[in-house]
């Protein structure tokens, strides 16, 4: 669990480290989009260039990005199996049984998976690993601001994002710190069935909600010593601002998406 790259922070000089938190916001969208338009092989090779630039930029050991990758295999696996054996076409590659494994389909699982490695790295670098979570949720509460028009509380909305954002990782340590209690009496979390590794659960979730409750307790009342009335009149100590290597990143992403666009456009090779 503590492999998880949502919420933590890598600390480092790099160019993605010293941008603007709201122009990485806007840059993880924009990558978001450009993953979903890739079609063929040119386009999905590109974009898995762009996740090596994206690494080399953020000077984030490789390591380190593997291994958040590792509690997400199994979805991955899965997603790439269903479009292995479920996805129709006219060239055969394997036949067995009821089983036929088309060319199509080994495609469509290959540019799949890549697809899913590379939202999941994108917005890990944009939005975690490189970005501090008060810097984030500050860049999410300036870029929701015009919604104040509508009365929206976007204040407490950032704030309650922070919070979360925050008590991840304690959450995650609580959890390990319960589980190696219950294990140190007695307690088989690995052996049986799937609904008697369900009821050993019980012993987990318990302990971990009364501490999740009593730390919201204690987080209330700290809040309420400080004065905090919520967002009405508070300011920053840290402002950012907005520089020239931010809408030149900007212009790159553009130009990245553009570029995709043309290279779904020459046809080359299989095309989803």
């Amino acid at each position: 669990m503590k492999n998880i790259a949502f919420g933590q922070y890598y600390p480092a000089h790099s160019p993605l480290h010293a941008m603007d938190a709201r122009m990485k916001v806007v840059l993880s969208v924009l990558y978001i989009v450009a993953a979903f338009l890739c079609k063929n092989v040119l386009s999905f090779a590109a974009l898995l260039l762009s996740a090596l630039l994206l690494l080399c930029l953020s000077r984030l050991p490789l390591r380190i990005v593997l291994r958040s990758l590792r509690p997400l295999f199994f979805i991955m696996l899965f997603t790439a199996m269903l479009n292995l054996f479920f996805s129709g076409g006219e060239t055969v590659l394997v036949s067995f049984w009821r089983i036929t494994i088309y060319v199509e389909g080994l495609y469509s699982a290959l540019f799949m998976l890549v697809r899913i490695l590379v939202l999941i790295f994108g917005t890990g670098v944009f939005l975690t690993y490189t970005t501090t979570p008060i810097a984030l949720t500050d860049a999410i509460e300036s870029l929701l601001s015009p919604l104040r028009i509508l009365k929206v509380p976007v204040h407490e909305f950032a704030m309650m994002m922070s919070i979360a954002l925050r008590f991840i990782p304690t959450l995650m340590e609580e959890t390990a710190k319960i589980m190696n209690a219950q294990k140190a009496r007695g307690v088989d979390f690995s052996s049986g069935g799937l609904i008697k590794r369900a009821k050993a659960l019980v012993p987990i979730l318990i302990p971990l909600i009364v501490s999740s409750f009593r730390r919201a307790d204690e987080l209330a009342m700290a809040m309420e010593c400080r004065c905090y009335r919520g967002g009405k009149g508070r300011t920053r100590m840290t402002v950012p601002h907005l520089h020239a290597g931010d809408f030149a990143a900007l212009a790159l992403m553009l130009l990245f998406g553009v570029g995709i666009l043309y290279l779904n456009r020459l046809g080359i090779g299989f095309t989803l």
